[in-house]
């Protein structure tokens, strides 16, 4: 349990802090959780009259704390950044007098700055509240509550549990989020039923993802018209209960008839959130593909349109079905390169996708691996070039994995002393290296080795 007052008071600090600044620069990670959270913020801010700049940025290393240095002013909140590099921001910009807020929930040593981060008090940012939930505890407005449920759920932090559960219950009382039980892929409420299933990726469906004319047979054999009486496309939430109820039991025997995991089945159908104030039937009125829509911004290096989509800029949200498309074929066909390529290391599954896949996409490519091409009984460790050809290491786990003893934030953070930066949650992390790959390799290997024999 939590230290719930000393979390919320701190909020409260946090807010007061934010809202006494004249003109703040909201920096925030490039992620879906870092540029809701970001637009969260921004929209607080206009709230009270206050206009503020946002600057998304993919890591924060010396040269990012360099230009925020040159080109942050006097007042910066940091948003789903910072937590992880607070000895540097304690080191670099609070001496010079600037006024610095961090809304995180990434594991954190704490430091000078202020700091609302759920870790600080004993709940866990991994699971329990995103950086845009801990925005949203931090202003707590009704008009928030969207961005921060997106956040989580583009943090796989779904079903939402803990503090997520408490901001989840306050927007379902403000009639502005609806929680039902449903089949949970991608695609639910913007796409025609052939592509909901042809583009899914996450699980990999094997027979159907790809192959369209596999899963208009699908349908057909369920007796399930694709077309509805004026001739339009027919999506999955337009069906009845019992054409739902069809598709979710038939995807279920067809799934097993492939020899995929119960785990994997099981995950077909969970919770799903939408947003009742949005246009029904886009992408914005499902909390799951709202949060793909700022991955495709974020990592095809168009963080601004993002934030744009966030604060209901139509231009933005023009421009983001653009990126969308471009992001889930580059999605697939990485997952279909990382099923082929992903090889057993006996501590761990390891994919080196090094000018194959794209820095942006390996750590989401690497999660998807459990869909089906990998066991769940260990973690997966994927590699990738930045934009300075140097390493990229991002680390996918389980919950089952984390309960067993296994916190890959500590194992990338430990593995890459001396040769690189590493850090993260306990079920997904990361490092950028500069030196010894394979060292860092071994290390990984006998950390969570040791990780796993303490728990047993």
């Amino acid at each position: 349990m939590g230290e719930l007052e000393g979390f919320v008071e701190r909020c409260r600090e946090a807010r007061e802090a934010a809202e006494a600044m004249e003109s703040p620069l909201v920096a925030c990670h490039y992620d879906a959780d870092g540029l809701s959270g970001g637009a969260l913020v921004v929209k607080a801010f206009a709230g009270i009259g206050v206009r503020a700049r946002s600057m998304a940025l993919r890591k924060l290393s010396s040269d990012e704390i360099g230009l925020l240095e040159r080109e942050g002013g006097d007042e910066i909140v940091f948003v789903d950044l910072g937590g992880g590099a607070s000895k540097a921001i304690d080191a670099r910009l609070l001496p010079g007098g600037r006024k610095i807020v961090i809304i995180d929930h990434h594991q954190t040593p704490g430091g000078k700055a202020l700091q609302a981060n759920p870790h600080l008090f004993g709940f866990d940012g991994g699971s329990e509240l995103s950086s845009s939930g801990c925005g949203y505890f931090v202003f707590r407005k009704p008009e928030l509550v969207e961005l921060g449920v997106v956040g989580a759920v583009g943090d796989m932090q779904f079903p939402l549990s803990g503090l997520n559960r408490t901001m989840l219950s306050e927007g379902e009382k403000a009639g502005r989020v609806a929680v039902e039980t449903d089949l949970s892929l991608f695609g639910r409420v913007s796409r025609p039923l052939v592509w909901f299933l042809q583009y899914c990726t996450e699980p990999f469906l094997p027979g159907l993802t790809g192959k369209r004319h596999a899963c208009a047979l699908f349908f057909e054999e369920l007796g399930i018209p694709l077309r509805d009486a004026r001739g339009e496309w027919r999506k999955y939430f337009q069906l009845s209960r019992e054409e739902k109820v069809k598709v979710v039991s038939g995807l279920a025997a067809y799934l097993y008839s492939k020899d995929v995991d119960d785990e994997t089945v099981r995950s077909l159908v969970g919770e799903v959130y939408s947003f009742p104030m949005q246009e029904q039937g886009t992408e914005l009125s499902d909390a799951k593909e709202f949060s793909t829509v700022l991955n495709a911004c974020g990592r095809h290096r168009k963080p601004e349109i993002g934030i744009g989509v966030c604060l209901g800029d139509e231009g933005a949200k023009r421009e983001a079905k653009e990126l969308l498309l471009l992001h889930r074929r580059q999605l697939r066909e990485a997952v279909e390169f990382a099923g082929n390529a992903v090889e057993d290391f006996g501590a761990y599954y390891f994919l080196d996708g090094r000018g194959k896949i794209d820095d942006g996409l390996i750590g989401v490519v690497a999660g998807m691996l459990y869909g089906g091409a990998i066991r769940r009984d260990k973690p997966v460790i994927a590699l990738s070039l930045n934009e300075e050809g140097k390493v990229k290491a991002s680390a996918r786990s389980t919950k089952k994995l984390v309960e067993e003893g296994i916190n890959l934030g500590t194992v990338m953070a430990r593995a890459s002393e001396g040769i690189g930066v590493g850090g993260g949650h306990n079920v997904a992390a990361g490092a950028n290296l500069e030196g010894d790959l394979n060292l860092f390799l071994v290390r990984c290997g006998k950390l969570i080795g040791e990780s796993r024999k303490q728990e047993n």
